[in-house]
């Protein structure tokens, strides 16, 4: 009887006990990290590629918290907190690293040479060392390029036919950033043949740096902004084009949302479609696919976006020609 007892009692302890194939489940649910140099999004500033992303991991059947799991990290406009941030996502065996940021992309490829990371850059991954070619990226890195770089000289051709006055443009970028300093040069050498001159104006803090900024353009008699979009500068969309509105500059931008905040153009690659497509690259990670023999896809969709409600504040008429162009208009 009680040989009977204790075996009953150990069945029932065996049973309640957690099962290996049960814990085995937990571990292989997929978790992400991604990796940003921007603030941590709020209700009124939302990280909208973040949410691109998290809709191009919906639209492959992902759903976070239960067949998946994002690990968010933001630096909060301080690149030195990458490799701590990188530190926290390898502890937590991310199974891909994905990044916008040039500075958290080579930090990423610094501290792992295993750990699968998705880049979607604005620049050339080739030249920059991310990879060894667009068709065999090689190693452990892969991803998208919004070619914003290749972009540049059209950008200041719809410029230029939008505000034909434009000959003195101010580029306005994060001055703690990589982009600033190779856009002026990328700029620079489109800009001869249109007779427009550059110069920098570098902001490292939008809520301090702006007055000293605009008043640097207003000395140098610029009759144009261009603004070199990044992570720092986002957050501070609006309060940039109110700037702009306020001196009666022009701007041209690299992004379309910034000419839902009120900047008057852009000329990109659509940004949120590079990062809803980026959940593709994850997904075939996850599948078993490796980053070296994934190749780097480039941009087939851009967006000419006009805001006219800024324009008739500032007193510029778009012409008809170009106005007809845009694949979006503000109104």
């Amino acid at each position: 009887m009680h040989i009977i007892l204790f075996v009953v009692l150990l069945m029932f302890l065996i049973s309640a006990a957690p099962q290996p194939a049960d814990a085995q489940q937990s571990k292989t649910v997929p978790r992400i990290g991604y990796l940003s140099r921007g603030y941590k999004p709020t209700p009124a500033t939302p990280d909208l590629k973040a949410e691109a992303f998290r809709e191009g991991l919906r639209d492959r059947g992902y759903i976070e918290g239960t067949n998946i799991f994002v690990e968010f990290r933001y630096a909060e406009g301080d690149a030195k907190r990458f490799p701590m941030l990188l530190a926290e996502l390898l502890q937590l065996q991310v199974d891909v690293l994905v990044s916008g940021t040039i500075h958290a992309i080579r930090a990423a490829k610094q501290a792992t040479k295993t750990t699968p990371i998705l880049f979607i850059t604005q620049g050339d991954p080739v030249a920059d060392g991310l990879v060894d070619s667009l068709a065999r990226p090689g190693g452990n890195l892969t991803g998208l390029t919004r070619f914003s770089r290749e972009l540049s000289g059209k950008r200041l051709e719809i410029f230029k036919e939008a505000v034909p006055g434009v000959s003195r443009v101010g580029l306005l970028g994060d001055g703690g950033a990589l982009a600033i300093r190779t856009r002026l040069k990328e700029y620079e050498s489109a800009a001869h043949a249109l007779k427009i001159q550059f110069q920098s104006l570098e902001v490292r803090d939008p809520t301090h740096d702006l007055t000293d900024a605009f008043n640097v353009a207003a000395k140098r008699r610029a009759n144009g902004i261009l603004i070199v979009p990044s992570p720092v500068l986002d957050r501070s969309a609006k309060l940039i084009a109110k700037f702009a509105i306020k001196n009666r500059l022009p701007s041209m931008t690299e992004e379309g949302h910034w000419v839902e905040a009120g900047s008057l153009l852009s000329y990109a690659a659509n940004d949120a479609e590079n990062f809803r497509r980026a959940a593709y690259y994850v997904d075939r990670i996850l599948k078993g696919s490796k980053p070296a023999d994934l190749p780097v896809e480039q941009p087939t969709k851009f967006e000419f976006v006009i805001n006219l409600k800024t324009a008739n504040q500032i007193g510029v008429t778009i012409p008809p020609s170009v106005l007809a162009r845009a694949d979006r208009v503000i109104r």
